[in-house]
């Protein structure tokens, strides 16, 4: 084993020994050790670690993988002294993306859209419900994708996400029109014994559990025939603008309804699962209908006080 990579394995156990996680930055920095081991380099230098940061990946990643790499590198430093920390400051953290937020009609077409692209497999139906969650819940694409059997409450139309992206587990309570659809598919994906047998709550026709590509690859489609995307368009909407579109419209609701948002934002973030609630206070500034009903409250009140 290099020294890079028993280094690496060091501080993955010690700083999982504190509570964090690191499930990506380990998947980086073994990258990262890699691309170093094909250029013949055997210790960090600020060069190496700003050329790994850009390879490959587009400018939106720079400033995090570089931030994952300087991390590392401060571990390493302790024990060899040719190591170079790369300073801050070296690109400039990308603006998070405005938010597509999508409408009741584009919803419904997409969900319709999944059984014709996949004419005769099962791999359709199952995205029609898949993306259906997405957008009547918020759900994170990984954590429905990660959904098990046991994690689906058919009794109570709860679901519990387990270990998420902050490491914390959650219950989500489902609309009765949610809990209806995921009955429904249920009965649908039992009908097959290799289905049946499957751990997964979303499987294929041979009962295996969704990945990241086929999914994402069927959404591209999507959103080509829908006229959001161009024939050769990289950029367009994302799947996790479902999750935008949850958040946004709930909060629409909230001030159109006069409650108030500032005392239920804690409830929109738990149920989303966001780290910190500064987190949600965000959908208030990424979207010109919110920012609108912000003012209009703020208006309100400032002549109720004259």
């Amino acid at each position: 084993m290099s020294t890079l990579l028993a280094s690496l394995e060091q501080y993955l156990a010690l700083r999982r020994s504190l509570g964090f996680k690191l499930s990506s930055q380990e998947s980086r920095l073994r990258k990262f050790i890699a691309y170093a081991q094909a250029r013949g380099q055997h210790h960090i230098t600020a060069k190496l670690a700003v050329e790994w940061a850009e390879h490959q990946c587009g400018p939106r990643t720079w400033s995090s993988r570089l931030s994952t790499v300087r991390s590392f590198s401060r571990h390493v430093a302790l024990t060899d002294p040719k190591t170079e920390v790369p300073p801050s400051g070296i690109f400039v953290p990308q603006r998070r993306p405005r938010p597509f937020i999508y409408s009741d009609e584009q919803v419904a077409d997409l969900l319709s859209a999944m059984p014709r692209l996949h004419p005769g497999s099962f791999r359709g139906v199952t995205y029609h419900y898949f993306f259906g969650l997405l957008a009547s819940t918020g759900m994170r694409f990984s954590e429905a994708a990660r959904l098990l059997r046991e994690d689906a409450d058919m009794d109570t139309g709860t679901l519990t996400i387990r270990e998420t992206k902050f490491g914390k587990s959650r219950h989500i309570p489902l609309h009765r029109s949610t809990w209806d659809a995921l009955r429904r598919y249920s009965d649908e994906r039992d009908r097959l014994p290799t289905r049946r047998a499957s751990r997964f709550f979303f499987t294929g026709d041979r009962g295996r559990g969704l990945n990241h590509a086929n999914p994402h690859f069927s959404f591209i489609l999507w959103t080509r025939e829908a006229g959001l995307r161009g024939a050769s368009e990289a950029e367009g909407p994302r799947i996790h603008d479902l999750r935008h579109t949850f958040a946004v419209r709930t909060l629409l609701d909230w001030y159109r309804n006069g409650d108030d948002v500032d005392l239920r934002i804690p409830e929109l973030s738990t149920y989303l699962g966001h780290g910190k609630v500064a987190d949600t206070y965000w959908y208030l500034s990424a979207h010109p209908d919110l920012l609108e009903e912000a003012k209009l409250r703020l208006d309100a009140r400032w002549e109720a006080s004259q």
